[in-house]
């Protein structure tokens, strides 16, 4: 997508600070972070959300999940504990359309969420 903010970070035409990188995926630190430890994990192909995981692109979301808890434990947060959430639409609060997951850690995250 041609203004896909992710997209041009995959492409480098944005920096990121990237923490783990593969052919597939790309997991960077968040802008914004909302905890010690906030990073995002997308796709390197473009998906809108989670509405548009199908039985085409199944394998590379699952290579993501995969990957979480290598980030997890290079991140050093695999054995005190972590979030992964994945905000959808409008009122999920979604601000970029392409598939992300946001990984928190490193303090007491607190329920509810929202």
């Amino acid at each position: 997508m041609k203004d896909c903010l992710f997209c041009k970070i995959v492409k480098k035409e944005i920096p990121a600070d990237i923490v783990y990188e593969n052919e597939n995926l790309l997991v960077f630190k968040d802008i914004n972070p909302q905890a010690p430890v906030h990073v995002l994990a997308i796709p390197k192909r473009h998906i809108d959300s989670l509405n548009h995981v199908s039985t085409e692109n199944q394998v590379l979301v699952g290579e993501i999940f995969s990957k979480i808890p290598e980030v997890a434990k290079k991140l050093e947060i695999d054995m005190t504990g972590y979030r992964v959430i994945s905000n959808c639409g409008e009122d999920g609060l979604q601000t970029v359309p392409h598939l992300h997951f946001h990984i928190l850690g490193k303090r007491k995250l607190r329920w509810p969420p929202g």
